[in-house]
């Protein structure tokens, strides 16, 4: 069964280009020409990737990106005309996995769109080796009361205050930090790949790599493992990543 990518653009003729070219590659293609219209279709036909242009009529590819990010896993490809260092921090901040400046080499945008679903298949197949996927195969999250307060010995995660305290002494971390803390104590004693932590923490970063996921660990275990270079809460498991035991 073919992927299915949505396009959003209002530039017909580019459209028309980029829905040509995906169909070549084997993709199901659908449309839309305004942020309202891409709403619609994304929420209807659940596509399994998105190519969002930032500059639509009607609602921007940003509060579009935004709106979906909240609903669905989808991972989106923001297009814009403008190479503006702001622009790109904005669209990634608002949930894009990726992002590329027109005029772009129909072959690069291909290549990303095929390692964007290459890593969502990873991810998924992972995912369901653990139990979190759904008998439909979408990706579900373990869900922790958000007033919870999860205890590990003197070690507590306040979900309610985004803080985290050892020995009763509130800890200074940075919000990536707390983050990557909170996916690891909600999947407490399962071994996390990298690639997996980096999606969930760091759903954005295209660019991300393990050594941005190794350079946290380190920075956890600095401030809540009693022997940093002996962890016993954040375990390096060899040739995966890493398990938290609490």
């Amino acid at each position: 069964m073919s992927d299915t990518v949505l396009v959003v653009e209002d530039e017909t003729t580019l459209l028309e280009t980029l829905a040509y070219n995906l169909a070549r590659q084997g993709y199901e293609v659908l449309t839309a020409e305004n942020g309202n219209q891409a709403l619609q279709v994304a929420r209807e036909a659940q596509p399994d990737l998105i190519i969002l242009d930032v500059m639509l009529p009607g609602i921007d590819g940003f509060e579009v990106c935004r709106i979906l990010r909240k609903e669905m896993s989808v991972p989106i490809l923001m297009l814009t005309a403008r190479d503006e260092e702001v622009e790109r921090v904005v669209g990634l901040e608002v949930g894009a996995d990726d992002y590329m400046t027109k005029p772009f080499s129909m072959r690069e945008l291909i290549a990303r769109v095929k390692a964007l679903l290459r890593r969502v298949r990873l991810i998924r197949e992972e995912l369901a080796a653990q139990g979190e996927l759904t008998t439909a195969g979408s990706i579900v999250t373990r869900t922790v009361d958000t007033d919870e307060t999860m205890k590990f010995g003197n070690l507590e995660v306040d979900l309610a205050r985004r803080e985290v305290r050892l020995d009763g002494e509130p800890l200074r971390l940075k919000p990536k930090e707390f983050e990557l803390l909170v996916f690891l104590t909600r999947n407490r004693g399962i071994a996390l790949s990298r690639d997996l932590i980096l999606d969930r923490v760091w759903s954005w970063e295209h660019d991300g790599s393990s050594r941005t996921v190794d350079v946290h660990i380190r920075w956890l275990r600095e401030k809540i493992e009693q022997e940093p270079s002996q962890a016993r809460r954040i375990i390096t498991v060899r040739g995966i990543g890493y398990r938290f035991d609490g």
